[in-house]
């Protein structure tokens, strides 16, 4: 079987290009499609494999500016030649659904969430947006929307990372989803003894708007309470400069130097909203409990009580008063650990493996794609 996988871009090793990796496994004879591939930036098994990228990687300065070119991806999906391939699988968070897929063929997108700087964030991205985005903004997201919910009529199938996911992609593309959670390698995180334990809390991830990294670095100078934050991002400069006394911002970090911070710490903070969120299943993994926003993904991983504390609304106020309920809080590591285990990976294997071959042998019956 030939397979094709689609991937916005390859910048990093964040949570989508987890996914890829796991695909990779899967299909170890898959060729990738993306729009900007920065090889050095990615895992040595997506390296394995043979990518192809679109004309978007040719443009000045693509592997910096990808999203100014944004309105020319479209462009770049359709001109991509899938003839001859019986499996696509796009991963989409940025624009990657698009293709044409040849008849015949199952497309099946694994929907991180429809593009949020279109659709349900589409006023806050504007809102921060310099004054020539800001006017140019309008039209272009308008055509933008237009063709992908078009683009969504190409997908044959769609998975779901949350429950949360799975409600956008009903309300943006009228069409149902499955759910299957993204592969988290809860087996590489490991519970600390007691005596290991240190007096901080975490925060970790991309420092970007949208998690509000900003309100936990003050609410904790606010408190004078130790806070570590580890993590690159467009708003690590300004962290920075907002680091009280007890708040120390580490940047990026090695995996063992971030796996050693998610055992030792009291809790972790995670103030914004995601999609689903790796990052607290890989705290609870470590048997740490996790401070959160009550809503989105992290509703679905985290239970209320038993693996951390919610709080409602994103304010210093939310957040200190959260911290201060943890403490009546009865923490358990190894039962946080073993809840966390149902996010791991071999879930995401057997999941996937058996939505997909339910496809195809749902094709192979002759079954026609608008069934599916």
């Amino acid at each position: 079987m030939k397979v094709a996988i689609i991937h916005y871009w390859f910048v990093g090793m964040r949570g989508g290009e987890k996914v890829i990796e796991a695909l990779c496994e899967m299909y170890p004879q898959a060729d990738i499609f993306t729009h900007v591939y920065v090889s050095d930036a990615v895992s040595p098994k997506i390296r394995t494999h043979r990518v192809i990228p679109t004309f978007i990687n040719s443009l000045p300065r693509a592997a910096k500016m990808y999203k100014t070119y944004l309105p020319l991806m479209p462009l770049a999906l359709e001109q991509l030649d899938l003839r001859g391939y019986d499996l696509i699988i796009s991963s989409e968070s940025g624009p990657a659904k698009g293709v044409i897929p040849p008849p015949g063929a199952i497309h099946v997108c694994y929907c991180h969430t429809p593009m949020r700087y279109i659709w349900n964030m589409y006023h806050d991205y504007r809102a921060g947006a310099g004054a020539a985005a800001k006017l140019m903004m309008p039209i272009l997201t308008h055509y933008l929307r237009m063709w992908d919910v078009t683009a969504a009529t190409r997908v044959d199938s769609f998975v779901a990372n949350s429950a949360t996911v799975a409600g956008r992609i009903r309300r943006y593309y009228g069409a149902d989803s499955v759910v299957i959670h993204p592969p988290v390698d809860t087996d590489a995180f490991s519970i600390a003894a007691p005596a290991e334990l240190d007096d901080y809390y975490l925060m970790a991830g991309e420092l970007v708007s949208y998690k509000r990294p900003d309100l936990a670095v003050l609410a904790f100078n606010e408190m004078k309470l130790n806070l570590v934050v580890i993590g690159g991002g467009e708003m690590l400069s300004a962290i920075k400069r907002l680091a009280g006394p007890t708040v120390k911002v580490l940047g990026p970090q090695p995996f063992l130097e971030l796996k050693r911070h998610y055992a030792r710490c009291r809790a972790l903070i995670f103030p914004g909203e995601e999609d689903f969120g790796m990052v607290p299943v890989e705290a609870m993994a470590s048997g740490r409990p996790v401070i959160a926003f009550g809503r989105g993904g992290v509703t679905e991983t985290v239970a209320e009580g038993l693996t951390g504390i919610f709080f409602a609304e994103q304010t210093v106020e939310a957040i200190s008063a959260a911290v201060r309920r943890l403490s009546d809080m009865q923490i358990a590591p190894e039962r946080i650990a073993a809840h966390a285990s149902q996010f791991g990976r071999n879930e995401f294997f057997l999941k996937m493996r058996s939505h997909i071959d339910c496809l195809l042998a749902t094709k192979a019956a002759g079954i026609p794609a608008s069934l599916l």
